[in-house]
């Protein structure tokens, strides 16, 4: 019965959060190591892109909603998604047009496309602030949750309830659905092939034909794509704050270059790694302790860290592979 207890308050405030939050870090990671490994920088406005994603979704929503538009007991937000992800990308295609094109013609040094995407970070941001404005705003409508606590109690007989919201699950689901996409396309398609192909080795594949050009529109349609779906599903598991996407940068990055920069299996690993340690180190387990341990009485939380130190463990996780492993877990370009 305590063993019994002890999982379900582990599922219920470690594994299923962090399992929804890695599902996240990792789209967001796939984002940056994909712009990383064919574009050749580490793309900071890409949290923004985040935000001004998920803020054209929350129009498109409330838009919806006041049509009496719904998609039932999923969120709205659905619908609104692909309607969000195009106008990102215009907006991305636009910037690499203005922006980006420009040094990359010049063969500029990585550092320079580094500060450049700094600079379209904070017009970004101040972009999505002007769209949607500064305020905190929940999307989420539909069916709350899968399993609730009371149910659980009933069906188990357990003093300690199980409750798993339908965002949780749904980020989860989707996260899958559009990574498992996304190696078939880079493995399967013959555009994937020529990203792949530019990725390795840019003279080799310029000299077989490839279009550099289209290879970088793939690139960025692409990486707008998750930003959106990442940040949306964020928002949708969470609550919606433009600064909240400039904050979730850090633990994306971590992501990333903890798998390996440039390689998309390493973003995925490296963003429920990042996740889960967040949650561990962040969660106090003298609830679970306690009914391990019976007659245990530790005299604090048994809390290694407060909440709001959390991005401090992403931190110390860059560090640490900076620092030990620069090509990561799973051998990326080195940093």
């Amino acid at each position: 019965m305590d063993i019994a207890n002890a999982l379900v308050v582990f599922l219920n405030f470690v594994f299923i959060p962090a399992a929804a939050y890695g599902a996240q870090l990792a789209l967001g990671a796939l984002g940056v190591t994909l712009v990383y490994g064919i574009l050749r920088f580490s793309n900071f406005a890409h949290g923004d892109t985040m935000a001004f994603g998920t803020g054209t979704v929350i129009l498109l929503t409330w838009g919806l909603q006041a049509m009496g538009i719904s998609a039932g007991p999923l969120p709205t937000a659905l619908i609104a998604l692909p309607f969000g992800i195009a106008l990102t990308a215009l907006l991305v295609l636009g910037t690499d047009r203005a922006v980006y094109r420009f040094y990359r013609k010049q063969k500029a040094a990585p550092i320079i496309l580094v500060m450049a995407s700094v600079g379209v970070m904070f017009v970004m941001n101040g972009l999505t602030r002007v769209l949607i404005g500064v305020d905190e705003y929940r999307f989420d409508d539909g069916a709350r949750f899968i399993m609730d606590v009371r149910t659980f109690r009933e069906m188990t007989g357990l003093p300690e309830g199980l409750a798993l919201r339908s965002t949780q699950a749904l980020t989860v689901g989707v996260a899958l659905i559009v990574m498992v996409a996304l190696f078939w396309f880079l493995n399967r398609t013959k555009s994937g092939k020529a990203m792949r192909a530019y990725s390795d080795n840019e003279d080799l594949a310029l000299l077989s034909g490839i279009d550099p050009e289209r290879v970088v529109r793939l690139t960025w349609i692409i990486a707008a794509g998750l930003a959106t779906i990442a940040g949306t599903l964020y928002g949708l598991d969470k609550s919606f704050k433009a600064f909240n996407y400039f904050q979730i940068l850090l633990p994306i990055f971590a992501a990333a270059i903890v798998g390996g920069l440039g390689n998309p299996l390493g973003a995925i690993a490296g963003g429920f790694l990042v996740a889960f340690s967040e949650v561990a180190v962040t969660y106090p387990w003298v609830r679970v302790v306690g009914y391990l341990v019976p007659g245990y009485e530790p005299s604090g939380l048994m809390q290694l860290l407060g909440t709001e130190y959390k991005f401090a463990v992403s931190f110390v996780i860059l560090i640490v592979v900076l620092l030990f492993r620069p090509t990561g877990l799973f051998r990326g370009k080195s940093v």
